[in-house]
């Protein structure tokens, strides 16, 4: 008597003669009648919560093992033939036999990042006020008058501005906040950038311009390099406002960088946009740099192309490392990358150009001497 593997009672069990013949309707005690034991199965053990039945090829129908189920998925019951998916906003747990609420989440001041991003920011809001302070108090000295000293004036407010608009990123995100952080961004950064471009070609324009009778002089002196903040600010609005009629930023969440976190993010809406304005910054620091590098062997005790040469050269490194970094990351990493190349870039700005005009303010007073002055300065 032959009996099959599968377990009894469960479709396809059946029981055979020594000639092969199935032995139909055979009595309850057929094993003692014939002398034989039936043994136990194998092949169908109950497969429990967390795994799911799967045939192999070649086994018999009624013969299956258990195996787990993937990543985000369930069974609850037992021998369930496929496992389900946990909704988005739920994660499995380790034995795979429940779904489990996601911790809804974002970069926070209580957060050991965010803190410290935040304390970051302050701390350079706070000296780039002080410096503004320190060229308010030594007006009339020659290195704060060199280069258009209003020109200074509002690239100090600027870059801090740039340094404040960094607390958009940290926070629970809405939708005011979402707008801010890259709207504030792309305008006070073109600020900034269109500032430096402007006492870029006031210094060339400077040098260049020797005779009292050219036009040019009369150019310099009407403070017609000024216009070129407002212009170029202009041209960043116009984007931003472009960007905020097509498709603004808004909030948005992440459930799928983080295993068991949703994070609460800002999408920026149309990325084209985004790439714009960022390239748009980019073209300005590029020129910056470009008429900063063709002045910086100017003869002067005080000119200040080589800072403002170095300023775009940090600036630009800056972001170009952003992208691929950024793009790199998620969730809140990616929103501390962000942060970190605004503060980066504008540190840079900040200490290039300004860093060694407060040395000789603060620590060489001599140096900063009516006699040390060979060219005059223009308003």
């Amino acid at each position: 008597m032959i009996v099959s593997l599968c377990s009894p009672g469960y479709p396809g069990t059946h029981i055979l003669d020594q000639a092969g013949l199935e032995i139909r309707n055979p009595p309850a005690s057929a094993s003692q009648v014939l002398g034989l034991k039936m043994p136990s199965s194998v092949c169908s053990a109950d497969c429990g919560p967390g795994f799911r039945r799967f045939w192999k090829e070649g086994m018999a129908a009624c013969c299956f093992v258990c195996s787990p189920c993937p990543e985000n998925e369930i069974s609850n019951e037992t021998d369930m033939d496929q496992c389900v998916n946990c909704p988005e906003h739920q994660y499995a747990n380790t034995e795979h036999d429940k779904c489990i609420q996601k911790d809804v989440t974002f970069l926070s001041y209580e957060d050991p990042l965010g803190m410290a991003l935040a304390l970051t920011t302050f701390c350079f809001s706070a000296s780039t006020a002080v410096v503004l302070w320190v060229f308010v108090k030594h007006h009339d000295t020659p290195i704060v008058r060199a280069n258009n000293r209003i020109l200074s004036y509002l690239l100090l407010m600027s870059l801090t501005f740039c340094f404040l608009c960094s607390f958009f990123f940290i926070g629970h995100p809405n939708k005011a906040t979402c707008v801010l952080q890259q709207i504030t961004f792309g305008i006070v950064f073109t600020v900034a950038v269109s500032t430096i471009l402007a006492k870029t070609i006031t210094v060339v324009l400077t040098f260049k311009v020797t005779d009292p009778g050219r036009r040019l002089r009369n150019f310099l002196v009407s403070g017609a390099p000024n216009y070129i903040i407002p212009t170029c600010s202009l041209f960043q609005c116009i984007l931003c406002a472009i960007w905020l009629a097509v498709s603004p930023p808004f909030v948005d969440m992440d459930a799928h960088s983080e295993h068991g976190h949703s994070i609460i993010v800002c999408n920026k809406g149309s990325v084209t946009a985004f790439y714009c304005v960022l390239g748009y910054l980019a073209c300005l620091a590029l020129g910056s740099f470009t008429v900063a590098f063709l002045a910086k062997n100017l003869p002067d005790t005080f000119n200040e192309a080589k800072f403002l040469t170095f300023s775009m050269l940090v600036f630009c490194s800056v972001w170009i490392t952003f992208l691929p970094v950024y793009h790199s990351t998620k969730g809140k990493v990616m929103v501390a990358v962000e942060i970190f190349s605004i503060l980066a870039s504008t540190a840079g700005m900040l200490g290039c150009i300004f860093v060694p005009k407060i040395y000789i303010i603060l620590i060489r007073p001599e140096r900063n001497a009516i006699q040390k002055v060979r060219k005059k300065s223009y308003f």
